[in-house]
């Protein structure tokens, strides 16, 4: 019988895995269309970053039997920081503005499109009559 191998704990995340993960987890999130409720999210948990990372650690070994251990401390470390919370933010807002202007472009060009229908519409109904 072989005896479980525990983790070894990460004290410390390098830029490089920081900005990794950062572009990871934007992309996750710009991709699926929760831009603004991800980045609300964290806006307003952003004073009590320090204490979810150190709840983090607390659930560690229950996160280990679904989450990648490692993965897992990394992002603890991460959201950890100030800076990396606030460079999160951003990555995400500049990713969703990047995957989603194809889609804002179109549907601002549906909606023209409707409110020219509309006017048409109106103007069929009620005629021209109080044009000049």
């Amino acid at each position: 019988m072989e005896k479980h191998k525990y983790q070894e704990i990460i004290s410390t995340i390098s830029d490089e895995e920081a900005f990794e993960m950062i572009d990871k987890v934007s992309r996750f999130i710009a991709s699926r269309q929760l831009a603004p409720a991800g980045i609300l999210l964290i806006e307003s948990l952003h004073p009590l970053h320090s204490i979810g990372s150190q709840a983090m650690y607390f659930v560690l070994p229950f996160a280990e039997i679904l989450f990648d251990s490692q993965k897992y401390q990394r992002f603890a470390l991460l959201i950890r920081e100030e800076k990396y919370i606030k460079q999160l933010v951003q990555r995400i807002d500049e990713l969703d503005e990047e995957l989603n202007r194809e889609r804002r472009a179109a549907a601002k060009l549906r909606r023209a499109r409707h409110r020219t229908q509309f006017k048409n519409m109106i103007n069929k109904i009620f005629g021209n009559k109080h044009k000049s």
